[in-house]
């Protein structure tokens, strides 16, 4: 059985090779994702995104490692990449974060480019043990923000909101621990428009180029 990354990414290269043959002025350059499945939807008319795209990212409040306190109103109008941490990771995380200190390295001085990495061990993962940990991973940009809180709520943020654990989507209640390498890049309706393997340079390269497709994208 093939894994359902590599089925995402046929299906997506399939679709966007059918979307270079067929595109018209006015189609988005990136795909926009509803469902746990990550199947891509490419629409042309904002009427159609309108009607086709019921699914955003939802309301939230959590703390930063400043102690500022980060809500959904903070990544209005914004794009936004999220992805799920720990400090005390010592497999994926700290690879995740070194491919994502790449994508805040490109967009340091972009306002409207926001990251938000939440901890998935918040009962660990306080204020100080997050600042902490930004200034030993030599964080660069400004707009990342570490975030802490409640666990449940984090945790169903992730499935509900990120679909972050790919088509485990909603299956996995907030008792079950959660782990994934994934990035998800928001657009600054907060719609999802891209899932990346957090761990390879390449898809984190992919990334930059796909933030820079959607900011061309809200000028036109």
């Amino acid at each position: 059985m093939l894994p359902i990354a590599y089925l995402r990414n046929s299906v997506l290269l399939l679709a966007l090779l059918c979307c270079a043959c067929q595109k018209k002025p006015g189609t988005a350059t990136l795909p926009y994702y509803n469902t746990p499945e990550f199947t891509p939807l490419f629409l042309s008319a904002q009427a159609d995104v309108n009607h086709q795209i019921t699914h955003t990212i939802g309301a939230f409040t959590f703390t930063d490692q400043d102690k500022q306190t980060i809500t959904d109103k903070t990544i209005t109008g914004k794009i936004h990449v999220a992805n799920f941490v720990f400090t005390s990771c010592g497999s994926i995380c700290p690879v995740m974060t070194e491919q994502m200190a790449r994508v805040a390295k490109a967009f340091q001085n972009d306002t409207s480019v926001v990251i938000l990495s939440y901890s998935v061990t918040p009962w660990i993962d306080n204020p100080d043990k997050l600042k902490l940990y930004k200034e030993q991973k030599g964080v660069p940009k400004p707009g990342w923000h570490f975030l802490t809180g409640d666990k449940a709520a984090i945790y169903s943020l992730a499935r509900t909101s990120y679909f972050a654990e790919e088509s485990l989507g909603f299956t996995r209640d907030s008792t079950q621990f959660l782990h994934t390498e994934h990035f998800v890049l928001v657009d600054a309706s907060k719609r999802i428009r891209g899932i990346y393997n957090g761990t390879l340079q390449l898809e984190a390269e992919q990334l930059i180029k796909d933030i820079e497709s959607l900011k061309k994208e809200r000028l036109n």
